[in-house]
C-alpha cells in the first residue's frame, strides 16, 4: 500500500485562470469554508466558475478534463503583449466590473465565516466574540468608503435557507448604506453593524424545526419565534460588553413606529433612529426570503405599499434610492430580447449590469449595458424563464448584497 502512494501521480494544481467548463476540480478548501456541495465539482456552467474565483484560493486541484485543457489554445508572449497595448475601453469595463463583483463575492462570504465564527464564541468567550464582532464591523465601515460611489451588489453564500449569519450581514449592509446616505457619524455606524451582525443570535434558541419550517407556524410555534429579540437581549446584555444603542438593536429591530411590531410595540419616538433603520433594512431582506420568493423588485414595491406607515418615510426615501428601479438579484428582459439577471445597482437605473444570456440559456456573459445602447425593457417572474436561462442566470438561488464599487 505504501508503494502505491508514492507512486500514484501528484494532482495538477489548475491556475484559476485556466478554469473552463467540462472539467472537474477538487477545492483545497475544508467545506466549512465553500458554499458548494462537495468539494469535488463538475463546472458545467460559467456561474460556478466565477464562485469559484471568489474563494480566494489560488489553485484548484484537476481531477479530470486534462484533455479538454490541453485543447485550448495558448497566446504567444508576443501576441500577450500586442493584446495589451490595444486597450478596448467596453472589455476593459467589463474586466473591472467581473474584479469588483468576484471581491464583493469574496468579502461576503469571508464575513460570512467570521461571524459564524464570532457566534460560536459568545457563551464560552464573550469577550473574543466581542473582539472579533468589532473587527468584523470595521472591515464592513472601511469596505464601504473604500469607494468614492459605493454600489449595491448581488452575492450568494450558496445557502437555499437565509442562515443568522449570512441575513445579518446582508442587513448590515444595507443599513450602512443607509446610515451613509443619512450622513450618521461614524459611531451610529458601529452601533448599526454591530446589532445587525448580532440582532437574530437569539433564534439560535428556537427550535431548528420551527425556524426552517417550509409550512405555517402554529400560532405557539409563532410566539416562540416572536420570542428571540428576547433570548438574544438575555444572551449579549448578561456579557456587560455592549452598549445601549446595540442591545436596543437586538431588542427591538422588529418594533414599527406606528406600535405593530414586538416585543414591546413600541411607538416611533421611543425607537432610536439607530434602531428604526435596521428595522427597515431586516424588513427588506426579510421579505426577499418569504416563502413566496419575491424578486427584489416586488419586495421593494410590498414594503413600500404595504409597510409604508410602519417605517419612516425617509428612511424608505433613501432605501429606495439607493436599490434603484431593479435591485440586484431582479431577472429582467432586455430591449435586444436576452434575459438577465441584474448584478449591481449603477447611476443609469435603466442600464444596470447584468449577468445574461439568449432566452434558451445560450451565450451567457457580463453585459454593461450602458456601453451597448442596451435597456431593460421589462421585469420577469421566475415561471417565465426557460429551464436553460434559469440554470444559467441561478434565477432561483438566494439574494443577499454587498459593497461594491464600479467604473
Amino acid at each position: 500500500m505504501e508503494l502505491l502512494r508514492v507512486a500514484r501521480a501528484e494532482p495538477i494544481q489548475l491556475p484559476l485562470s485556466k478554469l473552463q467548463t467540462g472539467i472537474t476540480v477538487k477545492l483545497p478548501l475544508s467545506w466549512k469554508n465553500h458554499p458548494f456541495l462537495f468539494n469535488r465539482i463538475k463546472i458545467e456552467e460559467e456561474a460556478q466558475i466565477e464562485l469559484i474565483k471568489s474563494l480566494g484560493v489560488p489553485y484548484v486541484l484537476l481531477v479530470s478534463g486534462e484533455e479538454l485543457l490541453a485543447e485550448e489554445s495558448t497566446e504567444t508572449d508576443e501576441q500577450a503583449v500586442k493584446a495589451e497595448e490595444v486597450v478596448d475601453p467596453i472589455a476593459e469595463a467589463k474586466r473591472n466590473v467581473r474584479k469588483s463583483l468576484r471581491l464583493s463575492q469574496k468579502r461576503f462570504i469571508d464575513c460570512v465565516n467570521e461571524c459564524r465564527s464570532t457566534f460560536s464564541k459568545v457563551a464560552s468567550d464573550p469577550e473574543g466574540a466581542y473582539r472579533e464582532a468589532a473587527s468584523l464591523v470595521e472591515s464592513l465601515i472601511e469596505h464601504m468608503f473604500e469607494y468614492e460611489q459605493t454600489h449595491l451588489a448581488l452575492v450568494t453564500a450558496g445557502e437555499s435557507d437565509n442562515s443568522v449569519t449570512q441575513h445579518g450581514i446582508s442587513v448590515a449592509v444595507l443599513a450602512l448604506m443607509i446610515a451613509r446616505a443619512m450622513e450618521l457619524p461614524k459611531s451610529d455606524m458601529r452601533d448599526i453593524a454591530l446589532g445587525c451582525l448580532f440582532h437574530d443570535i437569539g433564534k439560535l434558541k428556537v427550535p431548528e424545526s420551527i425556524r426552517r419550517k417550509k409550512t405555517p407556524l402554529t400560532a405557539s410555534e409563532a410566539n416562540f419565534l416572536k420570542m428571540h429579540p428576547n433570548f438574544g437581549y438575555e444572551m449579549l446584555n448578561k456579557t456587560g460588553l455592549f452598549n445601549k444603542a446595540v442591545l436596543s438593536i437586538i431588542l427591538h429591530h422588529h418594533e414599527f413606529i406606528d406600535g405593530s411590531g414586538f416585543p414591546d410595540g413600541l411607538t416611533e419616538k421611543k425607537i432610536p433612529i439607530t434602531t428604526q433603520l435596521v428595522s427597515l433594512a431586516n424588513d427588506y431582506d426579510g421579505q426577499l426570503w418569504a416563502e413566496e420568493s419575491r424578486s427584489p423588485q416586488v419586495a421593494l414595491g410590498y414594503l413600500f405599499k404595504n409597510h409604508a406607515g410602519k417605517h419612516s418615510e425617509t428612511l424608505i426615501a433613501v432605501l429606495v434610492k439607493l436599490l434603484g428601479i431593479y435591485p440586484p438579484g431582479t431577472l429582467v428582459r432586455l430591449s435586444d430580447g436576452d434575459v438577465g439577471k441584474v448584478m449591481v445597482t449603477t447611476q443609469s437605473v435603466k442600464q444596470p449590469q447584468v449577468w445574461a444570456c439568449h432566452p434558451d440559456g445560450s451565450e451567457p456573459g457580463l453585459r454593461f449595458l450602458s456601453q451597448e445602447e442596451v435597456f431593460v425593457d421589462s421585469v420577469l417572474k421566475l415561471e417565465e424563464l426557460t429551464e436553460g436561462a434559469m440554470r444559467v442566470l441561478q434565477a432561483d438561488s438566494g439574494i443577499s448584497f454587498y459593497f461594491a464599487g464600479t467604473p
